[in-house]
């Protein structure tokens, strides 16, 4: 990953308190994790910025080596890596998700 690219990253990642690296976007996901990823979000109905990979190759690529997470989505709360599809699913049913966001949108 070249410097531009991980300070482009950084800077996404702390400008958004909520920022899901994903395939699409929050109005058209184009995968079924993405999918996932959104409508918990949507239910959760917190304020969340999204990042289309499949409109920039860079990002596509960098977010992975970024993480050191090989798959997309990738979320990101209060600039902190969370997780993707599955680990939200499970915070979300946990409940931890929801405390997690509360705490973001309240710092």
């Amino acid at each position: 990953m070249t410097p531009e690219i991980k300070e482009r990253i950084d800077n996404l990642v702390q400008e958004n308190k909520i920022l899901v690296f994903m395939k699409g976007n929050r109005f058209m996901p184009q995968c079924g994790f993405s999918n996932n990823v959104v409508q918990i979000l949507n239910t959760l109905g917190v304020p969340y910025e999204t990042v289309d990979v499949l409109a920039d190759n860079e990002i596509r690529q960098g977010i992975k080596d970024y993480s050191n997470w090989p798959t997309i989505p990738q979320v990101y709360i209060n600039g902190e890596f969370v997780g993707g599809s599955d680990i939200l699913i499970e915070l979300y049913q946990k409940g931890e998700l929801q405390q997690k966001v509360e705490v973001a949108l309240a710092s």
